[in-house]
C-alpha cells in the first residue's frame, strides 16, 4: 500500500505513528541480532569439533546479516517518516498536520494537499 493510500484511509498522524512504529521494531530487531551475535561469540571454542565451529560461525553471520540489515530499515523508515514530517507543516498558517490529501503524482509519493484551516495548497514529496 503506498503512503498516500495509507494516509487517505487512515489519516497522517495515524500514518507517521506506524511508520515510527515500524522503524523501531527495527531497532528491536537490531538488539537481538546484537544478542544472537554476542551469543555466538561466547559460543564459539578454538578446540570444538569443526562442524560445531561452522554452525557457531553460521549463526554469527547469520546474526551479523540480520543485524545490518534492520538497521538499514530502522534508519531507511525513520528518515522517510521525519522527511514527510517536516513538510506537513502548512507554509501560510502553519498548522501542523492539519490538511486534507487533494491529488497524488508519482505513484502516491509526491501528495498534493490542502490545509483545512486557511485553504492553502502545497505539495508533500515522500
Amino acid at each position: 500500500m503506498t503512503m498516500a493510500q495509507m494516509i487517505r484511509q487512515h489519516g497522517f498522524r495515524k500514518w507517521y505513528e506506524r511508520e515510527l512504529v515500524l522503524s523501531h521494531l527495527h531497532l528491536v530487531l537490531l538488539v537481538l541480532s546484537l544478542v544472537g551475535l554476542l551469543g555466538s561469540a561466547e559460543a564459539y571454542e578454538r578446540g570444538a569439533p569443526l562442524l560445531v565451529q561452522a554452525w557457531v560461525g553460521l549463526c554469527a553471520a547469520a546474526s551479523a546479516a540480520i543485524g545490518l540489515w534492520a538497521l538499514r530499515r530502522y534508519l531507511a523508515l525513520l528518515m522517510h517518516a521525519e522527511h514527510v514530517a517536516h513538510q506537513a507543516q502548512c507554509p501560510a498558517c502553519h498548522a501542523y498536520a492539519r490538511w486534507s490529501l487533494i491529488d497524488e503524482d508519482q505513484g502516491g509519493q509526491r501528495l498534493q494537499v490542502q490545509c483545512q484551516r486557511c485553504g492553502h495548497r502545497w505539495h508533500i514529496d515522500g
